[in-house]
């Protein structure tokens, strides 16, 4: 048994042995359903709530009994018709983490009798004490299918206030690689890009989404530019569930997934496995979409027990996996004559005299990897009525390597990183009065482990023409790097919070003690608070909320970038090297959320951010390995709205627009700059790379019939800024033309862009709790040139597909 199967193996044991958990605002139901006598009654029961996208139906035991775990907080409506019985339609609402108990005794139906049900009523959430963008299980079914490796990050970028930058790296409201993914509590905070890592969950095992990016609970630390809860799905009926899925479409893609579980007697045994393929993993550099192949893979089996009415074991496991290639610009597919030290006047396509020029012949062949082992278990104890405890633990190991065949230009580079993780979470939830104070700690201890080393060819002294030609010949003046080091990454936390219920008030109040310790040894005290008021008569909750944040960097090749010997990446150019330090910083927001008549609702928010040490990222030379650096300060504001249809008449939707500014201020604070990039200005600032002033999502739903629907969506996207640092005629000759038609060289930003998509649906099957739905999507109809970002080869160059149609089968039992 290796080293990390052991840590493993005693995490596992330590945390089943230990008592219990909380980390996010979900709770609880325990219904009984009875008839006039008191005796139990099996049925069914319709739970809904519109302002988190909840609906579900579920069947209560022999005994009336139904267990419904993992609902957001909230006011959700219980109906139940049950034959011979009177209809029922009643409202409870969920608002802590210990389980309600409730009881609903049902009545001989009258000779005639028809049941109401007030949706209006839980439109919006009245005691929500901050804005939270919340995504139910039916937003998730009917997505647009997505390219394989970005379900969940196009479920979240369809947000207002979330960017991509490129190959579905999320930025919410200006904030780099700041991004943490909470699965069923556990946190995840390292990069989850399709380059980088893979998904957090698989989409068609979610079964809600909670989004913040401001009145994040204390509970929540490190990575805090935005926080999305991840709560996957679990049916609470016994026997045997499941669901299947195929898909397939253009750029050759295909996947397959299932879910299926089986329960008994508080008792739940869950597998998922799923699979895909695709010809567009990542966003490629010029519209030919050169070498961008991409496999993915995952498993994941969990096994859920009630102990007892007080103790509720659950532990999990998961591996995945993801293999591609790194797309190739117009040089390095096809090769080029590119011009030498002495030649001043450029290459043509064939010269005549190939002394003044170099051929690099082109075929290049670059490819990534990423694995992933994860293992997870928490153990919750209910003390009392009023007290509930819950333990988490998680540990796992994760791999990125980096390959490049011989012909790579212009550098040959290969990377074996890795890193074991090993976290705890402990956490106790008090209930008292209108009160429900919440204690915990946490500790995250990452064991970093890089290797890097590349070749950069000396062309232009050679006396062939060709190059790169092998590695055996250059050997002798080419410039050479290795690096391999490994570092502890050690972090820890302390929180309390109290959600308090003041009347029409609620109040969110906590501060968050955090350590962290790897280059540099810091401490941080955050203090959060969120406040809303409730108007009645309006059905109108206005909110604002203050984020005191400390964030960690991102720890990807930060040992690399922090190292002495990365100034000998090229002797040949000047270096600069910093430390890169923990960001600081306050999150103001100030919003608004109303219902209209029970069928429209609007969300409406004004917010800015002030960070000391903002974080963002560089790259290695002409690699996709890229590391943090930080700058002296920067501020983002701006304002969103969002406007959501629920189920008028045939109509359902929604249509967001998102504004922001962003700047960041120099001198640079931390991280490794080479050649002109190590010129460190004392004063001024630029453009955030995320500072695109406008940008709209919507989407309509139409249902035809109540097995049919049709919909229709568009994204427009102003354009993010970019720096030149090239003619428009040296960029043609590496991207394309019509790639660099799309640039405003006047403003430096990227033209806008308009795309549509169109879905439609149909319920091929349906039969009691047995479904078959079948969907295809068209995206980008227009077939419009998607430049996400531009910045050069690595440097944040990012092309969307074009036209494209997919299609997807769901089995549901």
């Amino acid at each position: 048994m290796s080293r990390f199967q052991c840590g493993v193996a005693v995490l596992l044991i330590l945390a089943a042995q230990s008592l219990s958990f909380a980390q996010s605002n979900r709770g609880e139901l325990r219904l009984t359903v009875t008839d006039p006598a008191g005796l139990g009654v099996k049925t069914s029961v319709q739970i809904a709530n519109p302002a988190s996208q909840y609906q579900n139906t579920l069947t209560t035991s022999d005994q009336g009994t139904l267990d419904v775990t993992r609902l957001s907080y909230g006011i959700y409506q219980l109906t139940i018709e049950q034959p011979g019985f009177a209809p029922v339609s009643e409202s409870v609402e969920i608002r802590s983490v210990l389980p309600l108990d409730r009881t609903i005794q049902l009545k001989v139906a009258p000779v005639t009798q028809t049941v109401n049900v007030n949706a209006s009523a839980t439109l919006i959430d009245p005691y929500s004490p901050g804005s939270v963008n919340q995504m139910g299980s039916e937003t998730i079914q009917s997505r647009v299918t997505s390219l394989p490796g970005r379900s969940m990050q196009d479920l979240v970028n369809s947000e207002p206030g979330w960017l991509y930058e490129g190959n579905a790296v999320l930025h919410p409201r200006g904030s780099e690689y700041q991004t943490q993914f909470v699965v069923d509590g556990i946190p995840l905070t390292d990069n989850r890009s399709p380059s980088f890592g893979p998904e957090p969950a698989q989409v068609d095992n979610v079964d809600s989404l909670a989004i913040y990016t401001a009145g994040i609970p204390a509970e929540f630390g490190r990575k805090m530019g935005g926080v999305v809860e991840v709560n996957t799905a679990k049916n609470q009926d016994p026997g045997f569930h499941g669901q299947f899925s195929l898909s397939g479409g253009s750029y050759d893609s295909a996947g397959a997934s299932t879910q299926d579980e089986y329960s008994w007697k508080g008792n739940t045994i869950a597998v998922s496995a799923s699979g895909s393929m695709t010809s567009h993993y990542l966003n490629p550099v010029v519209p030919e979409n050169y070498t961008n192949t991409g496999t993915i893979g995952s498993f994941s089996g969990s096994y859920e027990r009630d102990l007892t009415p007080k103790d509720r074991l659950f532990v999990i496991f998961n591996y995945e996996l993801a293999r591609y290639q790194i797309p190739n610009e117009l040089v390095q597919q096809n090769g080029a004559y590119l011009p030498n030290q002495n030649n001043t006047t450029g290459c043509p396509p064939a010269p005549p005299e190939p002394s003044d020029c170099v051929f690099i012949p082109g075929g290049q062949l670059q490819t990534g990897d990423n694995f992933e082992t994860r293992g997870a278990v928490s153990y919750q104890h209910i003390f009392s009525p009023d007290v509930i405890g819950v333990l988490r633990g998680m540990a796992r190991n994760n791999s990125l390597d980096f390959y490049s065949n011989p012909a790579s230009w212009p550098l040959y580079v290969t990377q074996h990183n890795y890193f074991n993780e090993f976290y705890f979470n402990g956490s106790i939830a008090i209930h008292h009065n209108n009160q429900e104070w919440k204690l915990g700690v946490e500790s995250d201890n990452t064991f970093l482990h890089e290797n890097t080393s590349y070749v950069i060819p000396d062309c232009e002294s050679l006396s062939n023409p060709q190059c790169p030609i092998t590695l055996g010949i250059l050997d002798a003046t080419a410039t050479t790097f290795a690096f391999t080091s490994s570092r502890p990454d050690l972090e820890q936390a302390a929180y309390v919070e109290d959600l308090i219920r003041l009347g029409l008030w609620t109040v969110n109040a906590g501060v968050r003690w955090d350590h962290y310790q790897l280059l540099l040894n810091q401490n941080a005290v955050s203090p959060r608070l969120a406040i809303s008021r409730y108007f009645p008569t309006l059905d109108l909750n206005v909110h604002a909320a203050f984020d005191r944040i400390f964030q960690t960097p991102s720890f990807e090749n930060i040992l690399l970038a922090s190292s002495p010997s990365a100034e000998s990446i090229d002797t040949s150019i000047p270096a600069l090297q910093l430390p890169v330090q923990p960001s600081h910083g306050d999150y103001y927001e100030l919003g608004a959320t109303k219902s209209f008549r029970g069928k429209l609702r609007v969300d409406a928010n004004m917010f800015r951010r002030d960070v000391d040490n903002y974080a963002d990222d560089s790259q290695l030379l002409s690699t996709g390995i890229s590391f943090p650096i930080a700058f002296a300060k920067a501020i983002l504001y701006g304002a969103e709205g969002k406007i959501e249809l629920v189920n008028w008449g045939k109509f359902s939707g929604f249509a967001s627009y998102s504004y922001i500014v962003g700047n960041a201020w120099y001198p640079v604070t931390g991280g490794l700059f080479l050649g002109d990039d190590s010129i460190n200005p004392t004063s001024g600032h630029f453009p955030d790379s995320q500072d695109q002033r406008n940008t709209v999502r919507a989407r309509l739903i139409y249902q035809v019939i109540p097995r049919l629907w049709l919909a229709f969506g568009c994204n427009y996207n102003s354009g993010l800024p970019f720096q030149p640092d090239q003619t428009p005629e040296q960029y043609a000759s590496e991207y394309g033309q019509y790639v660099v038609s799309h640039l405003n060289f006047n403003r430096d930003r990227i033209s806008p862009y308009f795309t549509q998509n169109a879905s439609l649906g149909v319920d091929v099957y349906q039969h009691e709790k047995f479904t078959v739905r079948f969907q295809v999507d068209g995206e980008n109809l227009s077939n419009t040139l998607e430049l996400i970002d531009f910045g050069g080869l690595f440097s944040g160059n990012a092309i969307g597909p074009g036209r494209s149609a997919m299609a997807r089968l769901t089995t549901i039992f």
